[in-house]
């Protein structure tokens, strides 16, 4: 009564061809998503959580991106959260091998987009291997979830779709992929997000070593960061309250710049 049937079906058979015929493939081998649980496990989760909300209990933030966000662990849903882990491994090792393997490590936490409160997110990449984010409800608009390049691809901020959260279902991808919330334009949304991390994986020289491509071209505005990058005050204007991160950018990282490019402030971080 908790799972999609589909979705218990896959974890049940568990083989290739059962966990294909859930997926939905947006990106070839980058971004897929997926029905996972049922609306009312969605409802009942979404309760215990304003439960706790509700409490008054101090809550230490998941990140600094997150202001109004919960960490599962810290509040009793550990064991939850090993047994989700637990049945999406399989599916990790499928559709993303390295990263997908050994998994021995997640952090899992609750984001809340809301007015008066966070209403997107900046483009940014994760400090996972392979991230699930699980759309949880409620009633919303708004709130798009861009995607742009991979970082140190040559592409990494150009855009490449845009994905529309649905109750109940999960969407995958590589930690290292740029993405970004658009602004939710009424109502509220909670999503629980996971991030799976491989000790193996990341002892790898693809991790300890990665492989970091010249920028083909300015990148697209959609797939800018005011946190993160050197040339985002030419592309858009800093958010308000944003604007201290002007000239605090590392990307793209020296002489990695593409054709053209200037920075948004003449004395950066490094050379003031």
């Amino acid at each position: 009564e908790w799972l999609d049937p589909l979705f218990y079906k896959a974890v049940s058979e568990n083989t290739p061809t059962a966990w294909r015929a859930i997926l939905t493939e947006h990106l070839p081998g980058e971004v897929f998503s997926f029905k996972m649980l049922t609306d009312a496990f969605c409802q009942t989760l979404t309760e215990e959580i304003f439960n706790f909300y509700s409490s008054g209990l101090p809550a230490r933030r998941p990140n600094s991106m997150n202001a109004y966000g919960i960490i599962l662990n810290e509040i009793g849903l550990e064991p939850l959260i090993d047994e989700l882990q637990r049945m999406l491994q399989p599916l990790g090792e499928l559709l993303f091998r390295g990263p997908g393997n050994g998994w021995d490590g997640h952090h899992c936490f609750i984001v809340r987009y809301r007015a008066g409160e966070d209403l997107g997110l900046d483009m940014h990449t994760d400090d996972s291997d392979v991230t699930f984010n699980l759309c949880l409800g409620l009633e919303f608009t708004g709130a798009g979830l861009q995607f742009c390049g991979m970082s140190g691809a040559p592409n990494h901020r150009k855009h490449s779709m845009t994905y529309r959260h649905v109750k109940g279902s999960c969407v995958c991808h590589l930690g290292k992929k740029r993405h970004g919330a658009d602004d939710i334009a009424s109502g509220e949304r909670l999503n629980l997000i996971l991030w799976n991390h491989s000790s193996t994986y990341r002892m790898s020289d693809e991790v300890e070593k990665p492989k970091s491509l010249a920028e083909e071209g300015p990148p697209d505005p959609v797939c800018v960061s005011y946190t993160h990058d050197r040339d985002y005050g030419n592309f858009k204007e800093y958010p308000v309250g944003k604007e201290h991160f002007r000239g605090r950018g590392w990307c793209p990282r020296p002489n990695k710049e593409y054709p053209g490019f200037t920075p948004d402030k003449d004395c950066e971080a490094e050379s003031c």
